[in-house]
């Protein structure tokens, strides 16, 4: 019966394992995928759990304390080997027949266990194999491996090292060496690593110990004993490597964003630049046409100004004529002024005045007497044209100077005021200076409009080079222009010591603009060799000059020479400035800057202090106080001294 139960159990076991022996004998002969489905099929067979009805077989110790036979195996990173067949066979048929159930049962658990693990170590190399693959084509997408599979490959690699030192070198090592070694060299060619030395010649080093490793396993068919070692370190060197690649890329990628960055802000910059161009060149256009326009504007305004400078306004106008008739309804006694003995005596200040302007004269003298301390003393002498000797006669008729004496003369009585005595006059009368200041169609005709003033042709402007000859009795005598406002007693001025020189005047150079080298021509020799142009100017509308001095030194005859001189405007243009710079040069007293503030009738900054202390205030200019284009703020010091109450002013409607 025993027998019995053996040979059953002996055909069975038999039965079993031959299939499998079979198998496992052409196992490592297969192909990877014929493996897989093998161990598919073997893991999926599942042994009956109720094995009861089998009572011919001894149920011997559980599974759990079964022992599992050894398995060595050869593996690296990705490529794990099953045990040789040598280690595998198992024992001879009739070793197994004579086997006990316990023995036979427990290699038959054994060799499934061991198959099962097989399986899931195939399972582990394929995949890691084809991890492998994919990292050596595509360096730039490697990833790190997980910790557990590197703790699974020390191990394995350090039970390698231990277990076998006489192996042949599988081929998965030799792959993944050889992987390696190209990473290494595609690293040493990358910008990113390429630069840094010391990696640099890390990696050369780790190329040449891995070179050596390889070399020397395929001549020795075995691996050294610190492969490992050298493994590892080209490992960490080539993930060193990456990191370097990932974080130059990462500033690669930051260096790109900046410059398009910056290309996007050269751009909006540029848009930025182009339209302020456009703006500019507006703006510029803008500029120059506002200019010429402003430069037309200052055409008008001069053109206008002059044309009002020597236009009579109408009430002005209205004026002369009311009195001229006035004065001729006068009997011949009615028409002559009192105190005519004191007209030529030396113990009188004699004041001078040359105007053809009534209102203005009664102003100068109004203004003198009312601020004078002796006004008893004071003595005028007004010279006026033909057209305004009886207007002016009537005026002061009607309105007489309180206690100061008055002298009313027309021009048309100085007999030896002529042509021939005087150049100046005989210049007036010719045809070319007419032309020069008058006609503006005339090719030899000044295109500057303040030439264009009757003044400048008049010979009431020229008789202050002609006060000897005027007054021949008279030692001194102060000379006033009509645009100006006494504001002190000037009793003071007939005391001064002029130091020999016949003229006193208050020098005007505190501006560059009014030196000599302003009125006068110093590219002609004449006044070049004669004149300094740095020299100070002095203003003429209130001037004490010495009639003895001038007589003395012969004045007038210097006058005469220059005019002569100037007779084709080589010299100077205009005015009586000009001649009188010349003919008082070196013959002029500095006067204090007090007794004459100059500057009204065109400088709107004057000071005002300067102008209360000021003891006599000079309108000079075009802006006259009598005319509607006088400056406002300076009218009225010259107003305060006109009586429009008067009836002939009403009647002309003058108003302030």
């Amino acid at each position: 019966m025993m027998r019995l139960r053996n040979l059953v159990f002996g055909l069975l076991s038999l039965s079993v394992l031959a299939p499998i022996l079979l198998y496992i004998d052409n196992f490592s002969s297969l192909t990877p995928s014929f493996k897989q489905e093998f161990l598919e099929d073997v893991t999926a067979l599942i042994l009956p759990a109720d094995t009861s009805h089998l009572n011919v077989l001894p149920q011997g110790e559980s599974s759990a304390v079964r022992k599992e036979p050894i398995g060595i195996v050869y593996t690296d990173n990705s490529y794990k080997t099953v045990l040789t067949d040598k280690d595998l066979q198992l024992p001879d048929t009739d070793r197994a027949l004579s086997a006990t159930d316990k023995d036979a049962h427990s290699r038959k658990d054994d060799i499934i266990k061991q198959v099962i693990q097989s399986s899931n170590q195939e399972k582990e190399e394929t995949r890691t194999d084809r991890v492998a693959d994919q990292e050596s084509h595509q360096l730039k997408q490697q990833s790190a491996l997980n910790s557990d599979k590197v703790g699974k490959r020390d191990a394995l690699l350090t039970k390698i090292n231990k277990q076998t030192s006489q192996s042949p070198i599988p081929a998965a090592w030799e792959r993944q060496l050889r992987d390696r070694l190209i990473k290494a060299r595609v690293y040493l060619s990358l910008p990113a690593t390429k630069n840094n030395h010391r990696f640099t010649r890390d990696l050369r080093m780790r190329i040449k110990e891995v070179q050596c490793v390889l070399e020397g396993a395929i001549k020795n068919s075995d691996m050294p004993k610190n492969a490992y070692e050298k493994w590892k370190a080209m490992d960490q060197l080539l993930e060193k490597g990456k990191q370097m690649q990932y974080e130059s890329a990462n500033e690669l990628k930051k260096f790109e964003a900046m410059l398009h960055s910056i290309e996007e802000q050269l751009r909006v910059h540029k848009k930025q630049t182009m339209s302020l161009t456009t703006m500019v060149e507006k703006l510029r256009a803008t500029l120059h046409s506002t200019e010429e326009q402003l430069q037309e504007h200052k055409k008008q305004n001069m053109f206008l100004t002059q044309l009002t400078a020597k236009t009579l306004p109408k009430g002005l106008h209205c004026l002369p004529l009311r009195l001229t008739t006035e004065y001729y309804r006068l009997n011949s006694s009615e028409q002559q002024f009192p105190n005519h003995e004191i007209l030529d005596s030396p113990l009188f200040h004699h004041i001078a005045l040359f105007s053809d302007n009534v209102l203005a004269a009664a102003v100068v003298v109004n203004s003198t007497v009312t601020n004078s301390k002796h006004p008893s003393k004071l003595v005028f002498h007004i010279v006026s044209d033909r057209l305004n000797y009886a207007a002016m006669r009537m005026w002061f008729l009607v309105n007489p100077p309180g206690k100061a004496s008055i002298q009313v003369q027309n021009i048309e009585e100085f007999t030896w005021l002529n042509s021939s005595y005087s150049p100046v006059l005989k210049q007036f009368h010719s045809q070319s200076m007419i032309d020069y200041y008058f006609r503006a169609h005339s090719a030899n005709s000044d295109p500057n409009l303040k030439y264009r003033n009757p003044k400048y042709l008049s010979i009431l402007n020229h008789l202050r080079f002609y006060l000897p000859e005027i007054f021949p009795k008279l030692s001194k005598v102060l000379f006033l222009d009509d645009d100006i406002v006494v504001q002190k007693d000037l009793t003071g001025l007939w005391s001064l010591d002029l130091k020999g020189n016949v003229n006193g005047a208050v020098e005007t150079c505190r501006e560059s603009f009014h030196r000599f080298d302003t009125y006068l021509n110093f590219s002609n020799p004449l006044i070049s060799k004669n004149f300094d142009p740095g020299a100070c100017g002095w203003a003429y509308g209130m001037n004490l000059f010495d009639l003895e001095e001038w007589k003395r030194q012969n004045i007038t005859d210097v006058y005469h020479s220059w005019q002569k001189l100037n007779l084709d405007r080589q010299l100077w243009k205009l005015g009586t400035l000009p001649p009188g710079l010349i003919t008082f040069w070196k013959r002029t007293h500095p006067l204090d800057r007090r007794w004459h503030v100059l500057g009204l009738g065109y400088n709107p900054n004057v000071s005002q202090i300067e102008i209360e202390r000021g003891a006599v205030i000079h309108y000079n200019g075009n802006m006259k106080p009598w005319l509607e284009i006088g400056i406002p703020k300076y009218r009225n010091y010259w107003a305060k001294y006109v009586d429009y109450d008067h009836v002939y002013l009403r009647e002309c409607n003058i108003n302030p």
